[in-house]
Parts: structure tokens; C-alpha cells; sequence
């Protein structure tokens, strides 16, 4: 349980170090993150801070949300998110408290998670990264076909969950251990290693990573 930061995906680019390598880099903009709300035991039964990111006009929220977020004194954005924290972690946060990178240090490992983009109806080779059958010696008209799915008289139906052609991407997912490699403080940019599911202008999350490769209990 750690706070976290709600972004924007702003797109890829790629990083130089000084010996000349290249790494392919996502760019995230994390900036005006502020606290709309504490959540504490004695009220709530659970410790929580709730963030606001981005900005909406009043006009598209409903006057719960408005009073919600007037109360707090915070400007009107558009996603709300909670981040379950230890109570000890709520001392010194306060409701119209800004959140910055100060939490996250270059080299440091966090977790991503976005809504992945949306491919529409797809089959199942390519939705569950199947291997095709072969080319050639006899295959006729079978080349990228799932094949048999072994439904026969017994059982007589298809097993939910199956898996076969249907609707890819589109869901809510979460990449790992993925590595900061430059922090800029003063556009609230923050630049990771490798790619973020989404595409550009996508709300992201990020937390503190939960375990790391190689960590050993």
C-alpha cells in the first residue's frame, strides 16, 4: 500500500547515455495532482488518499462530485482515484495538497497500469498468441485456424472461458518493474523504460513497484 500519481500518456521517444546506448523510452505527464480527500479508520474503516488529475469543466460533473471536491478546495479534474495507504503515511497530507515526483528517483521500479488500446474482433491466433499450423506438405485451407477445440459428444458444449475468437484489447492491465530513467521536475515529465499499455493521451497510473526480479523473501 503506497501512494501513487495519475498521468497522462504523452507518447515514446528514445534516451542516449553517455556510452552511446539507445533505450526506448515512454513519456508520462504526472503534473497538478492533488488530494481531494482523506480517508482515515475511525471514519471510513480503511486508510486511503483519494487524488484528483487533470482539469474538467464544472458544467460535466454532477453537483455531488462539485460539492465533493469544493469541500476539499481542490479545482475540478477529471479522474479520480484512490491509493491505500498506511495511517501512518496521513500525518502530514492535507486536502488541496499538491502530489509531485518527489516520491520516485531515477532507477527506481513502478508499476503502469492503463487500458490497453482497443483492437476490435480478432481470431484466436492472434488473440491468444497461438502458433499457426505449417505452410505447406498437405495443409490446405487450415494455415491460421485454431483447429480442433475438442467439444465433441462428450462434453457436448463448450466450456466457458474457451479460449477462441473474440474481442482484443480494450482492458485494464498493469506492466511491472518498469524503470525510471529521467525524472523532469520542472514539466512534471517522467520518463520510463520500455512501453505503457494505451495509447497517447491515456490516463495512466503509477504506483511503486510491488516486487522486483530477482527479490528474494
Amino acid at each position: 500500500m503506497s501512494i501513487g500519481l495519475i498521468g497522462k500518456k504523452i507518447g515514446m521517444t528514445r534516451i542516449f547515455t553517455d556510452n552511446g546506448d539507445s533505450f526506448p523510452v515512454t513519456v508520462l505527464d504526472v503534473s497538478n495532482n492533488r488530494v481531494s480527500q482523506i480517508k482515515k479508520i475511525e471514519t471510513d474503516g480503511y486508510s486511503a488518499i483519494q487524488v484528483t488529475y487533470g482539469e474538467r469543466r464544472a458544467n460535466r460533473l454532477n453537483k455531488p462530485i462539485l460539492g465533493h471536491l469544493a469541500k476539499a478546495g481542490v479545482e475540478a479534474g477529471a479522474v479520480i482515484k484512490e491509493f491505500r495507504v498506511e495511517s501512518e503515511q496521513l500525518n502530514n497530507i492535507q486536502p488541496g495538497t499538491e502530489i509531485g515526483l518527489d516520491m520516485f528517483k531515477v532507477g527506481q521500479k513502478i508499476d503502469v497500469t492503463s487500458n490497453s488500446i482497443g483492437k476490435g474482433f480478432a481470431g484466436t491466433i492472434k488473440r491468444h498468441n497461438f502458433s499457426s499450423n505449417r505452410a505447406s506438405h498437405g495443409n490446405s485451407k487450415s494455415h491460421n485456424v485454431p483447429g480442433s477445440i475438442s467439444m465433441a459428444q462428450d462434453p457436448g458444449r463448450v466450456f466457458p472461458g474457451k479460449k477462441m475468437s473474440g474481442r482484443l484489447g480494450g482492458e485494464k492491465c498493469t506492466v511491472q518493474n518498469l524503470e525510471i530513467l529521467r525524472i523532469d521536475t520542472e514539466r512534471d515529465l517522467i520518463h520510463l523504460k520500455g512501453t505503457v499499455p494505451g495509447a497517447k493521451t491515456s490516463i495512466v497510473v503509477i504506483k511503486p513497484g510491488v516486487k522486483t526480479k530477482g527479490k528474494k523473501a
